[in-house]
């Protein structure tokens, strides 16, 4: 396990220098960076200055070695537009955005879980039909469309739950639910194709001949099997999820990582782009290797690969 572990950690480390460099890379694609870090009446000798002090001045390579050498002691420049360090800012709506992830993946595992098992044991039927038809839904209907439409149901009509904001826990339900709808529609198809398969292997009509239930048959025997292309699924969902909540803070103005980085675009302050971009590839590249440990455990022939 541990040779397995160490192999996951250097790729990680790998993919997050690419990120780094594609991210200063991409500062040059959008324009001239200096002119984000003065103000628009500034003059030729001003640009200059502040060109000579950033290290724009240098070729592109050794600009990268020294944005590397800041970004890994967490350095990643002032905020245009707070005035402070670029990583604090960022770092301080963290916590939103992985409350607003987890209780969306929460509510997606308890939507998804029993909506597939429901599936693959009633294939066939209105009940799977109907699992399908939800899953279908979910997955065609984006989040800037779900969200608003929630909002002007439970927000405006009923006046059930906060509009927008994060003044209350009641302010996370709806954001959440539109992240759990997008993230339960992809694992209950995954999840019932899965059981689907194992409900036709030897092992499951062996135990359905010794007098098992279906039931137990799906939990103890299936649903463990069925779960690696589900951890599979998730590893790979997890990128796409945090691009979900980003479009969801924004929507509901919910105060995290994903709504300070559209602001941050708009504003063009450079140093919060870039910290948010880092600090999103290391959330994604750590909940993968959790995934992996996971999918390891579960299934210990990947353990080789």
């Amino acid at each position: 396990m541990i040779p397995f572990i160490g192999r996951r950690i250097l790729f990680d480390v790998l993919v997050l220098v690419g990120v780094l460099f594609l991210v200063d890379v991409l500062v040059y694609l959008s324009g001239d960076p200096v002119r984000a870090l003065v103000p628009p009446s500034a003059g030729p000798e001003v640009i200059e200055r502040v060109r000579v002090l950033y290290g724009f001045d240098q070729p592109l390579p050794v600009q990268f070695l020294r944005f590397l050498s800041r970004a890994v002691q967490g350095d990643f420049g002032t905020s245009v537009r707070f005035g402070t360090p670029a990583l604090g800012v960022v770092l301080e709506r963290v916590p939103l955005t992985l409350l607003l992830g987890l209780s969306g993946l929460v509510i997606g595992l308890a939507i998804a879980v029993p909506l597939g098992m429901l599936a693959a044991r009633r294939r066939g039927t209105w009940v799977d039909l109907t699992a399908r038809g939800v899953a279908v839904v979910g997955q065609g209907v984006p989040n800037f469309v779900m969200g608003p439409v929630l909002v002007l149901l439970f927000a405006v009509s009923l006046g059930w739950l906060p509009v927008s904001g994060a003044s209350s826990p009641s302010s996370l339900i709806l954001p959440a639910v539109v992240v759990g709808l997008g993230a339960a529609a992809g694992l209950t198809r995954i999840l019932r194709s899965a059981l689907l398969e194992e409900l036709g292997r030897d092992y499951v009509r062996t135990a359905r001949a010794k007098g098992v239930s279906d039931r137990a048959v799906v939990r103890r025997h299936a649903l463990r099997n069925a779960a690696i292309p589900v951890v599979t699924f998730l590893a790979f969902d997890i990128a796409a999820l945090l691009s979900g909540i980003v479009v969801v803070e924004r929507v509901f103005q919910y105060p995290g990582m994903g709504l300070l980085a559209t602001q941050a675009i708009t504003n063009r302050d450079i140093p919060v782009i870039q910290a948010f971009v880092f600090l999103a590839a290391l959330m994604i590249v750590t909940t993968n290797l959790l995934l992996d440990v996971a999918y390891a455990v579960i299934d210990p022939r990947v353990r080789v690969a």
